[in-house]
């Protein structure tokens, strides 16, 4: 597979007074923006269903998630992004067993691949990150983005991106300390935005990803 960034995230559910809680933590106001995300598979879900999720985000293009590296068991998550079209497109005729074209756009290779709108819905996402200190310059940089869809579902996010795997245990660390702070409990767990719209607006794709070796704790976005 083409190497991508590792998210390293966790989940929340965000409460009402949430944002003053960043800014006393030291959190920063990146910006405010309203996007649209549509998601692809197969009609068999032969994507998600391995934990991988395709999606074309507004004003962004495309990209693929895949599972990350082992980690540390719990209330996270960890995924490679892959944001080049042509390691997307690569990626998806080797998941699909489909041979490969000379060239192509992910656009022009949904059609041969089978893959259709699966679901699509809009975010209003304020996004927020951590004011590091002095001599922190190449510290990974935490983020925190607070999501509410149109379909009535709110969750938080913290975020760190790395490089190599050997990031991944300070990134959670990292992770958890701030999460503390934030006063989300230790365990709690949130489904993601799209398993949230599956369950509510297709709930037969949802049954079949709960019953897919766990994929009821995936990300999906």
């Amino acid at each position: 597979m083409a190497q991508g960034l590792i998210e390293v995230e966790r989940k929340f559910v965000p409460g009402p007074d949430m944002e003053e809680r960043l800014q006393e933590l030291g959190c920063t106001l990146e910006h405010r923006v309203t996007f649209r995300d549509t998601y692809y598979d197969t009609s068999e879900l032969s994507l998600m269903r391995s934990d991988h999720w395709l999606r074309q985000r507004q004003g962004s293009g495309w990209e693929l998630k895949c599972p990350g590296v082992a980690g540390v068991p719990g209330p996270h998550n960890e995924y490679v992004e892959l944001t080049s079209e042509s390691a997307i497109v690569a990626q998806l005729f080797d998941l699909l067993e489909a041979e490969k074209p000379e060239m192509a756009g992910v656009a022009a290779v949904l059609h041969p691949l089978k893959l259709q709108e699966v679901a699509s819905f809009i975010t209003t996402r304020s996004s927020w990150k951590l004011a590091l200190s002095e001599g922190h310059e190449q510290e990974p940089l935490l983020r925190v983005d607070l999501d509410s869809t149109d379909f009535g579902y709110a969750v938080g996010e913290v975020e760190v991106m790395v490089h190599e795997k050997a990031e991944v245990s300070a990134a959670l660390e990292k992770i958890f300390s701030f999460s503390r702070l934030l006063g989300v409990a230790a365990q709690e767990k949130v489904p993601a935005k799209l398993l949230v719209y599956l369950q509510r607006f297709r709930p037969l794709d949802y049954q079949r990803l709960l019953e897919a070796n766990g994929l009821s704790e995936a990300t999906g976005d």
